[in-house]
Parts: structure tokens; C-alpha cells; sequence
């Protein structure tokens, strides 16, 4: 990547590398990687990885500081919101890191440039990089400058409960989650479900719901409301 290119993308996200290979690392998709083992170019994968964990951990201690009245079950699930892939990807899009991905054939062929999964794993490989190339600050600022302001524009009646639900849960090893229809009734048109949610094996909440899906996630809200 040219020298013009990693300058023009470090003036929109607001941060200069010292080490400018983090960065084009970050940028670097595996399927490109892949087509360029010859030249030793890594993929962004391991970056993704530590990006991962450093916005959980840092968009915590924001919510954390920002929302002192604020109850567990209710951190967690906003903490799922704004790290959740569909969060990070529009950020990227603010940011057209897909302009400056590094993608292979395939892969561009595709449209791999606006693939959200793509541009989510892009971002948190950059946080990463940001975090290896200045420390824990810059991270700090960047987030509270760009991801952690989408707090305030959620709103909670558009909550996916059943996936901060299993994001809260997948954090320990071993737990299993898993949904029941325990009651069906009325005509066809007029349905009505009740599902229960079991945490390996042992009920957590129930909820009703006009479809399967909606009974699901009022039992997935059941739980989370009452963390």
C-alpha cells in the first residue's frame, strides 16, 4: 500500500502510526494473503483476534464509567450492541476502510470491499493495531470518539436479546443455550407460542410470542432484564 493511501486513511480515523506495517497489516485480508504467500504479507486475522478483545474490554470500562446507575444485565446487552458486527461494519463504512483493504481476486470479485463481516474484522484489526502502535489511550479515544456515542442513539426496543443473550453466555466455556416450544395455541392465523430458554439444561426464563422467533426472544429478554 502507498505511502499516500495509509496517510489519507490514518487523517480519517484520526490517529499517525509510528509503526506503519501494523497498519497495512490490518488492511490485509486473508484471501490475499493467501495468494501472496511468497512475499511473507500476513493476514489480519491475529490483529483481528486482539482487536477483538481489546473493544470488549475497553467499551466496558466506557459503559462502565459512563452509565454509573446502569444494572449488569443491561451493560451486557449494550456492550453486545455496540460490538456487534453490524455496529462496526457502518463504522468502517464511515471510515471506507474497504476502500483500502487488500483483498485477493476472489474475494474482490465479490465484493468483499463491502462485505460487513469483512470491514467488522478490518476495524477491530485496526483497533488492534492502534492499541500495539500507541497503548491503551489512543484506543480509549478512539472508541470514545466514534463507537461509544452509538449508546446514546440505540434504542432498546430494537434489541436482539437472543444474541446478547448468547454472547453473555458463550463468555465461560462450556455452556449450552438452548430454546423450547413448551405450549402452542389458538387457530392459525391467531397463534400464539410460548418458548423457555435453558441454560445447559435448566430453565432461565419464558416468554410468549406471536411466532417461534418472537417467543424467543421474549424469553431471551426475560433473562436479560432480570440480570
Amino acid at each position: 500500500m502507498s505511502s499516500h493511501l495509509i496517510s489519507e486513511l490514518q487523517g480519517r480515523i484520526g490517529y499517525t502510526f509510528r509503526k506503519k506495517a501494523l497498519l497495512q497489516t490490518a488492511l490485509t485480508h486473508s484471501s490475499f494473503a493467501n495468494e501472496n504467500k511468497k512475499t511473507g504479507v500476513i493476514s489480519n486475522e491475529r490483529l483481528e483476534f486482539l482487536g477483538d478483545s481489546v473493544l470488549g474490554m475497553t467499551v466496558a470500562a466506557l459503559i462502565y464509567d459512563s452509565k454509573p446507575n446502569m444494572p449488569e444485565g443491561k451493560m451486557t446487552r449494550l456492550r453486545a450492541e455496540l460490538v456487534c458486527e453490524k455496529s462496526l461494519a457502518a463504522l468502517a463504512v464511515e471510515f471506507s476502510i474497504g476502500e483500502y483493504l487488500l483483498l485477493g481476486f476472489g474475494e474482490e470479485k465479490g465484493g468483499g470491499r463491502k462485505r460487513p463481516s469483512i470491514l467488522a474484522d478490518a476495524l477491530e484489526a485496526v483497533i488492534a493495531a492502534i492499541y500495539l502502535d500507541g497503548g491503551l489511550e489512543p484506543v480509549t479515544q478512539f472508541i470514545s470518539e466514534h463507537l461509544a456515542p452509538q449508546a446514546d442513539r440505540m434504542e432498546p426496543e430494537n434489541t436482539d436479546y437472543k444474541t446478547a443473550l448468547q454472547e453473555m453466555v458463550q463468555e465461560k466455556a462450556g455452556q449450552t443455550l438452548s430454546y423450547h416450544i413448551i405450549d402452542e395455541s389458538g387457530p392459525d392465523h391467531m397463534k400464539s407460542f410460548t418458548v423457555e430458554v435453558r441454560l445447559n439444561g435448566v430453565e432461565m426464563g419464558k416468554g410468549i410470542g406471536k411466532s417461534k422467533k418472537d417467543a424467543e426472544q421474549a424469553a431471551a429478554k426475560s433473562v436479560m432484564v432480570s440480570e
